[in-house]
């Protein structure tokens, strides 16, 4: 059963209210640098040391760059006694929300332009 353009809305509505704090975190040129360098890591992570040096950015600046984007839900962390290791995982992270998101709008748009009709 198709959907309603109520029902579309509402649910991209969904998708940006809990999605926002991710979509803020990863609109910094900064961030994204800094997501790019965990992404050619491999998923054991990769310490804020390693990152300031492929970054050129002060270790202080990763540190805070990082923490917001794990409070965001981008990145992920673990321990090893003293030793903080980030990462990104699709299973543990706002990524596969984010995709759903944008997939969502995606198919209005399809949608709008399949039928001739505004509104989704």
């Amino acid at each position: 059963m198709e959907k309603t353009c109520e029902e579309r809305i509402a649910e991209i509505t969904q998708g940006f209210e809990a999605c926002r704090n991710a979509f803020t975190a990863i609109g910094d040129e900064t961030r994204q640098l800094i997501l790019l360098v965990l992404l050619q890591s491999d998923l054991s992570g990769i310490r804020v040391g390693e990152i300031a040096e492929k970054t050129h950015l002060t270790r202080p600046s990763v540190s805070h760059h990082l923490q917001i984007l794990k409070e965001a839900g981008i990145v992920n962390m673990r321990r090893e006694g003293t030793r903080n290791y980030y990462y990104i995982s699709a299973d543990e992270t706002q990524w596969k929300a984010l995709a759903e998101l944008v997939n969502k709008i995606y198919d209005g748009v399809v949608h709008i332009g399949g039928n001739g009709r505004p509104g989704l």
